[in-house]
């Protein structure tokens, strides 16, 4: 196996328990909220997609290419459809605005991800 295949194989083996770990700790982050002035405030949904974000990141500056922030935003995108398809009272993420910021706004965190690890990428090869 080449130098190049072996980097993008490690990326892809590190981005999936990355990605089944943001799943898991957004979910149970997200509905976090504090209460100021009688107004709940929802911080969880914000700290989760920013830990997906960072995360997102270091992989793409660690393994220098999109594929394994591709595959992070992916497989926690699929887990987090795993999750919340529980069934009735039974569902870790309620469709409510929390849940659907957070829901929606991993997908949304995963294409600015993308872009933004544009620039981490190897030169080609002459």
């Amino acid at each position: 196996m080449n130098k190049g295949a072996t980097g993008t194989v490690r990326g892809i083996a590190a981005a999936v328990p990355v990605a089944l770990f943001a799943a898991v700790a957004g979910t149970a982050l997200h509905r976090q909220t504090l209460l100021i002035a009688g107004v709940d405030v929802y911080w969880g949904t914000a700290a989760a997609l920013l830990l997906l974000a960072s995360l997102q990141l270091l992989l793409g500056a660690w393994s220098r290419s999109l594929l394994p922030t591709a595959i992070a935003g992916i497989v926690c995108y699929a887990t987090i459809g795993f999750l919340s398809a529980g069934g009735a009272g039974k569902a870790l993420i309620v469709a409510d605005a929390p849940g659907n910021v957070w829901v929606y706004g991993s997908a949304g965190v995963t294409l600015v991800m993308l872009l933004w690890c544009l620039r981490y990428r190897r030169p080609p090869r002459r």
